[in-house]
């Protein structure tokens, strides 16, 4: 099943090619929406039919290109079912493009650049303006000519997009390929034909790469695991008598020069597709890049033993990328954040605890490095096998969040590399950007239209108090069945701008028309959509999951000033529409008789107006999901002669319900709420929503409190001697394990000069103690601190001096919680606790 839901994506969006020669740029071919269309817009040759070849299978895992003086030679790394294989595409030519008004300003220029050359194509702009394309032998070329030409007031076009970028996009390829022709030299084939393989999905060879060093980042190991040979080396002379684990191989190195040559031996040896870690690009491979030169040896871990190509992040200060050869790199940190996992904590015995159930057998950090030293020091076994279990639980993370499984399916879904998490834009344009082509255009660069801002989602105001039989509604992904409705995009609006006649245009909620006839972000967003639904029905949850976010990144990416199409009026047909929608869905409900007593972006919360059964309230809530889909249907065919692919759908009962205030006033809030959930079987559950009991920087005593205040009332359960008694243990010092904050540190600690909040206070105490116990300094460039607040104001767990602040933990964390739940029934924090008159 799953296999047929991935060619069924891509068929949708195949198109077949035929070589013409260096001189067709763009020919009409049949596009993906049914309209007239164009061939890649790159030249590409095909090898020649006699040179003995076969279809081979395989699946992209790095890529890469280079200029040379024949062309632009672009590098893919595939793992395939016989094992890893090179492609090489040599001879490529580059192409951007400009509007041809400009063409004698650029002929002036190019008359002075060899080997760039105008050619006519059947291409516009969005200001609808002919373009010309400009065909460069190397990619550079095209750089230095858009810099030459941005002070003369003429964008060059698509410049940016490289080249092993616009040969996968311009045939529809993502990760998995099919490959015909070509000719093998050097143990790589070259010049073959790429055609997409969306069913391709090889068994990938992983290590688990993990390291220790002393508190100065000095290597004492590194542990390899994952594949058949497992080890250790470490650093240090064997012991006379040596004792070898039962289940690893533990080998001395009697240098650090020699442990990476160690590991440069392993990676030849075994040569594993992916390498994953916990932080292993920013710590583990950075440290042992830095160990390798400062041996003076070289660090190869790439395929053909070659080095990392290290880059920096141009918007990130100190955060670096690892690409190699041949090789992916997956941070789970990074995995697991690009699936939407969420812990209080990312270290890896957090997760471990919460995935698996079981941890690391060290302590914090400062434990952990001196327990580290000891066993380097004495025990070096009882390191190695420390060393290899963090490997071990991070494969058994792996596993267990099928993280490795979710980045496959993520690569097949954006045409993104493995390990390349976030590229939202990058993902749009990959599916966007050849559609577009097909369809005459060209794109525009970034920034041609200056930000301004555009609604967000449409938030209601909140009716708050306690509820019985609450039922929420919510729209089934909004964003994109809005433009799948309404025909909402970036060429659509470019046609729609410059139509002679509106009569058939579709008027988005700021005045703005769209073509109904020419478009490509709809057809993409139901591929997609309808993919997702069979992925869903496969129970191929890696794929759904992969699907969902692509497809739901879509507006978001239109929004973000950094992508080439953004444009606020398009943004704006897009939220503003999600804001009638929901406006127009209250309104129905009301006129049936129930309140919406709230509603958030692509949901509505809504009173039944008395108790119901669950079978009642499910039953109520199925009917109104109907009737509203229904009429949008009925409605948007009558009005606008459109199809609606919007569909509400009941998404939960709350048998109790509670919508607090904004602290301090009668005003209802937005984002936090808290209900007694009910499901289909009968079984409750509590939720919170934005509340302190869901938030990480409110202490483990306020949320304990919240959760076991809001329980009884819910469940009609005494609470008074609850609070009572709460507040008299909290003074009494038998809750003081529950009082620790712990807060991020977003900036450098020297960052902050006029307001010093209470984390920054005791990071800063925290480093003095660090400073005065000979250890590195932990917090000075941001991190996570933990705390109390005592009589003399914060202090670090770790150099806490002072009483503690019971007072503090009394006013500041527990009364404002019970006040909130309290008044709407009549009572307060004050007149139920003894503890608190006494205070005042």
């Amino acid at each position: 099943m799953a296999h047929s839901i991935r060619g069924a994506l891509s068929r949708s969006f195949a198109v077949s090619f035929r070589d013409r020669g260096p001189a067709c740029a763009a020919r009409q071919q049949a596009s993906t929406t049914g309209q007239p269309g164009r061939a890649p817009i790159s030249d590409f040759r095909l090898a020649s039919s006699a040179v003995p070849s076969f279809p081979r299978q395989g699946f992209i895992l790095t890529r890469n290109w280079r200029d040379t003086p024949a062309g632009a030679e672009i590098e893919y790394w595939l793992a395939t079912d016989t094992g890893p294989f090179k492609i090489l595409l040599t001879a490529r030519t580059s192409v951007a493009f400009v509007e041809a008004r400009h063409r004698g300003a650029v002929e002036a220029l190019l008359s002075l650049t060899p080997d760039v050359e105008l050619r006519e194509l059947d291409l516009k702009s969005f200001r609808q303006e002919p373009v010309l394309g400009v065909y460069a032998r190397r990619f550079r070329q095209l750089g230095q000519l858009a810099r030459t030409l941005q002070p003369l007031g003429i964008p060059l076009l698509e410049a940016d997009v490289r080249p092993h970028e616009r040969y996968l996009m311009e045939r529809f390829i993502t990760a998995g390929v099919v490959l015909a022709g070509g000719r093998t030299e050097n143990s790589a084939l070259v010049d073959c034909r790429l055609l997409p393989s969306p069913d391709f999905r090889p068994t990938l060879k992983v290590v688990s790469l993990d390291i220790e060093t002393s508190q100065h980042q000095h290597l004492y190991s590194i542990a390899l695991d994952g594949m058949a040979e497992r080890v250790v080396y470490m650093l240090g002379e064997p012991p006379p008598e040596p004792v070898q684990p039962e289940d690893f191989a533990l080998v001395y190195c009697a240098t650090r020069k020699a442990m990476i040559d160690s590991l440069n031996e392993w990676f030849a040896r075994n040569d594993p597709d992916v390498i994953v870690g916990w932080n292993v690009i920013q710590f583990d491979l950075h440290v042992l890049q830095k160990t390798a030169d400062d041996c003076g040896t070289p660090l190869l871990l790439g395929r053909e033993r070659r080095p990392i190509a290290w880059r920096t992040h141009p918007g990130k200060q100190g955060y670096l990328f690892a690409p190699m050869p041949g090789r992916a790199v997956i941070d789970g940190i990074e995995a697991l954040r690009a699936a939407v996992w969420s812990f209080p904590s990312f270290s890896l015995e957090n997760v471990s605890q919460e995935l698996l159930g079981e941890g690391k057998d060290i302590g914090d950090e400062y434990d952990k490095m001196a327990e580290i030293e000891r066993r380097y020091q004495e025990d070096k076994p009882a390191l190695a096998t420390y060393n290899i279990r963090d490997c071990e639980l991070v494969l058994r993370i792996f596993e267990k969040a099928k993280l490795l499984q979710f980045a496959m399916e993520r690569a097949h879904t954006t045409g993104l590399q493995l390990d390349h998490f976030g590229g939202s834009i990058a993902a749009f344009s990959h599916h966007y950007l050849p559609r577009m082509h097909r369809l005459g255009y060209v794109a525009p660069n970034v920034g041609e239209i200056q930000g301004k801002s555009s609604p967000g989602g449409y938030v209601m105001d909140s009716q708050p108090g306690f509820y019985d039989s609450v039922v929420v509604l919510d729209y089934k992904s909004l964003y994109p069945s809005i433009i799948r409705t309404f025909l909402v995009d970036p060429v659509g609006l470019a046609e729609g701008q410059h139509a002679a006649s509106p009569e058939r245009l579709i008027k988005g909620p700021k005045g703005t028309l769209f073509s109904r006839e020419k478009h490509c972000l709809p057809e993409i967003v139901t591929t997609l959509w309808r993919a997702r639904d069979e992925a869903k029905r496969a129970r191929n949850e890696p794929l759904s999951q992969a699907l969902k976010l692509v497809m739901n990144s879509f507006a978001g990416v239109l929004g973000a000033s950094e992508c080439r199409f953004f444009n606020p009026d398009l943004i704006s047909s897009i939220t503003l529409r999600g804001h009638e929608m929901v406006k127009a869905t209250r309104d129905f409900v009301e006129r049936r008789g129930y309140q919406v007593i709230y509603g958030d972006t692509d949901s509505i919360f809504i009173w039944l107006k008395r108790r119901h059964t669950n079978e009642e309230a499910h039953a109520v809530a199925a009917e109104l999901a109907r009737d509203i889909n229904r009429w949008w249907t009925h409605t948007l065919r009558e009005e606008q002669d459109l199809e609606s692919f919007l569909e509400i759908e009941f998404d939960t009962h709350y048998r109790k319900f509670f919508m607090p205030t904004i602290r301090g006033s009668d005003v209802g809030s937005k984002k936090r709420y808290a209900g007694l959930s009910v499901d289909a079987a009968g079984k409750e559950a509590m939720v919170y929503r934005g509340l302190e009991m869901a938030r990480s920087d409110w202490t483990p005593l306020a949320r304990q409190f919240q959760e076991g205040l809001l329980s009884r009332v819910f469940q009609g359960a005494p609470y008074r001697d609850f609070v009572t008694e709460y507040a008299q243990s909290t003074l009494a010092g038998r809750k003081d394990d529950l009082l620790v904050y712990r807060k991020r540190l977003r900036h450098r600690l020297d960052a902050y000069i006029a307001n010093v909040p209470p984390q920054v206070r005791a990071a800063r105490i925290a480093d003095e103690y660090n400073v005065h116990m000979e250890r590195p300094r932990q917090y000075q460039n941001g991190g996570w601190i933990r705390y109390v607040m005592t009589r003399n104001g914060p202090e670090p767990l770790e150099a806490r001096r002072s009483p503690i602040d019971y007072e503090h933990y009394l006013t500041r964390q527990i009364q404002p919680i019970a006040d909130a739940i309290l008044l709407p029934l009549g009572e307060d924090f004050a007149s139920l606790t003894s503890a608190q008159q006494e205070l005042f």
